[in-house]
């Protein structure tokens, strides 16, 4: 398993409509590395948004799409993404990151 620093878990936000009604349950959905355990998407949340408190990580690995190279009959592939969706406890603090979105 690679070594990833806190820092590299999380890769950016989904803003979608179905993320954006998952935040007044306090749940927020991340792009993260592909090699990322629940315990380390836990503990990057903690540790870059202060006073935030993780209660459960549910995570899914989407494989690369096939598509079609130069209209020719060449095919290749998009790249791997795994999703995160964090739920924060009731005492936590809100993601300051989606605030005014």
């Amino acid at each position: 398993m690679a070594d990833i620093k806190y820092y590299d878990v999380i890769l950016k936000p989904v803003i979608t409509e179905k993320s954006m009604e998952r935040m007044g349950e306090k749940k927020y959905t991340f792009l993260v590395h592909t090699d990322a355990t629940k315990n380390q998407i836990k503990e990057a949340v903690e540790k870059m948004f202060a006073g935030t408190k993780v209660e459960s990580v549910n995570t899914m690995n989407n494989g690369g799409k096939k598509k079609r190279v130069r209209g020719t009959m060449q095919f290749g592939t998009t790249a791997k993404t795994k999703k995160a969706i964090v739920q924060l406890t009731e005492e936590s603090a809100d993601i300051e990151l989606f605030e005014g979105l």
